[in-house]
């Protein structure tokens, strides 16, 4: 089975995330998608991000509904910083049954010249980029394991849904129903 990994810091997992999920599960060859919720991404700072079991829990709740969707907190128990190649051959290793992909925004490819072994990820792994609107994609048409594909993007991010909790703004709209209802109950990002 060809399973997916859509890496993320998910603070907050919003529909933008779950449009782009879900889309490359229909319309490629993955049979499923996992959204890996990353304790630290070693390219990020981590004094924004909420708790780990906190986003991990609202991306449950964002793909509860979906079969083709899963959360998957498998970085929480290995060594931080989090590097994507130590995942993928831990995950190599514990599923030998799974061909695993990964999924990423044409942004991220840019700077992948910057990841840990990041030409064994080129040599060994697909890579399914979704073109970020700002991003010009024709330097990667030519390499064999990156496909590209054109998924519906929104002009949301993580950020902006932080910003408007903290300044009291709703995010309703932004975030699945369920995420939305937690949100307003826990009281996260408000501070």
């Amino acid at each position: 089975m060809k399973t997916g990994l859509f890496f993320g810091s998910f603070n907050p997992v919003h529909i933008g995330h779950l449009i782009i999920a879900d889309h490359i599960a229909q319309y490629t060859d993955l049979r499923e998608v996992w959204l890996v919720v990353s304790p630290h991404n070693p390219l990020k700072e981590k004094s924004s991000l909420a708790r780990d079991h906190d986003r991990l829990h609202l991306v449950q709740l964002a793909v509860e509904d979906n079969p083709r969707l899963k959360a998957s907190s498998v970085e929480f128990q290995l060594p931080k910083p989090s590097y994507t190649i130590d995942t993928l051959t831990y995950l190599r290793e514990k599923y030998p049954e799974k061909e695993f992909a990964l999924i990423m925004g044409s942004d991220n490819f840019r700077s992948i010249h910057l990841w840990k072994n990041y030409q064994m990820l080129l040599d060994h792994f697909d890579i399914y980029l979704y073109n970020r609107p700002e991003e010009e994609m024709e330097n990667v048409r030519q390499h064999p394991r990156v496909f590209i594909v054109p998924a519906p993007l929104l002009g949301i991010s993580s950020t902006y849904i932080r910003e408007r909790i903290k300044s009291g703004k709703s995010v309703r709209y932004l975030v699945p129903e369920k995420v939305f209802d937690y949100l307003e109950t826990s009281g996260m990002y408000k501070k």
